[in-house]
């Protein structure tokens, strides 16, 4: 059996077989070594991630496919990029990202860092033809010399890693803590109702925890450039794989081009999962009962009741964490001329 396929198995067999415990949300979140985070840096990555100037024609920033303002994704089957071009997955949620391992669906980035390289040069995205236009468009900005020079000190570098780390530090910041479930994991039994905690309960005999563990309900804490994924489905051949689409995308196939990787997904967090609608990769399932239904049948070979469905959709509405507030950035200005067509 092939490594990732493998490592995957065993630690499914490992969470199985455990007692389910499930954590509240961590104070400390998780970095690369020597990545630091300073008010300065963080008021920057603000700044970087709410600019549209950073696409192509200035219409598109990373707040919107991933929006603070709301779930922490944009709530589409799929993201709309320069020129309304459409994404062939849907935009994860920025809250909590911090938590994961790796990041996107097939784990390609290694870190928030990583990953934010990407959206700025890909096509339907951001759609910049290299990060040194990117760079370019930044340094046409008069005010963005002084943030950076307070972000990384005095003459710093304007450059494509230090944008990045600044975007990072702000997400970094973007955690959700003291939902009623980590209240009540904490110790206020009163936190959750009957039903949630019915919910709870059916969520460990089902099985779901087998993936779905962890303070970020996205599977077990691992280093990061470490990704935890599953095959999606794990049991195809329902009726669910042709009504939602579920075979079409590889997966981390795509990636690797490794056959063990076909249909194998980074585990999505649960948190804040009542915000993100729609579900899956492929934004194809519009109601959380419906996706509750689709991955007990696909993933654990298991038809749940409607009653089950209603105390696991409780359940987890009870993951919704408290946002912190976001204010809007007051982005740099450029003197009596524009850089975008």
């Amino acid at each position: 059996m092939k490594t990732s396929l493998l490592f995957s198995t065993l630690l499914f067999s490992v969470y199985v077989s455990s007692s389910f415990a499930q954590e509240a949300l961590p104070e400390k979140v998780p970095a690369p070594a020597g990545a630091t985070v300073t008010e300065e840096k963080i008021l920057l990555g603000k700044t970087l991630y709410f600019d549209p100037r950073l696409s192509k024609d200035g219409t598109i920033s990373c707040n919107s496919c991933h929006n603070v303002m709301a779930g922490g994704d944009d709530n589409r089957s799929f993201s709309a990029g320069v020129g309304a071009k459409l994404g062939g997955r849907s935009a994860p949620t920025v809250w909590n990202s911090a938590f994961m391992s790796v990041q996107f669906w097939d784990g390609r980035a290694a870190s928030l860092e990583e990953q934010a390289k990407g959206p700025l040069t890909n096509p339907v995205e951001m759609a910049m033809t290299d990060h040194n236009l990117v760079i370019s468009r930044i340094k046409n900005i008069p005010g963005y010399k002084a943030l950076f020079d307070k972000a990384f000190g005095k003459n710093s570098k304007i450059d494509i890693d230090n944008v990045v780390k600044a975007i990072a530090a702000y997400e970094r910041t973007l955690i959700t803590p003291n939902a009623r479930f980590d209240l009540y994991i904490k110790g206020d039994k009163k936190a959750l109702r009957e039903e949630e905690i019915k919910g709870f309960e059916l969520m460990k005999t089902t099985g779901c925890f087998a993936c779905h563990s962890g303070a970020n309900f996205a599977g077990p804490t691992l280093p990061i450039g470490t990704g935890f994924y599953m095959k999606f489905p794990t049991f195809p051949g329902s009726a669910y794989d042709t009504k939602y689409d579920l075979m079409k995308d590889m997966g981390r196939f795509d990636v690797t081009k490794k056959d063990e990787d076909k249909h194998l997904w980074r585990v999505p967090t649960l948190r804040n999962i009542a915000l993100t609608a729609p579900y899956f990769h492929n934004g194809s399932v519009a109601h959380l009962d419906e996706a509750v239904r689709v991955m007990a049948k696909t993933q654990l070979n298991k038809d749940l009741s409607k009653k089950e469905v209603q105390s696991i959709v409780a359940f987890l509405k009870t993951l919704t964490g408290e946002r912190p507030v976001q204010t809007m950035p007051i982005l740099p200005s450029t003197d009596a001329t524009t850089l975008t067509p």
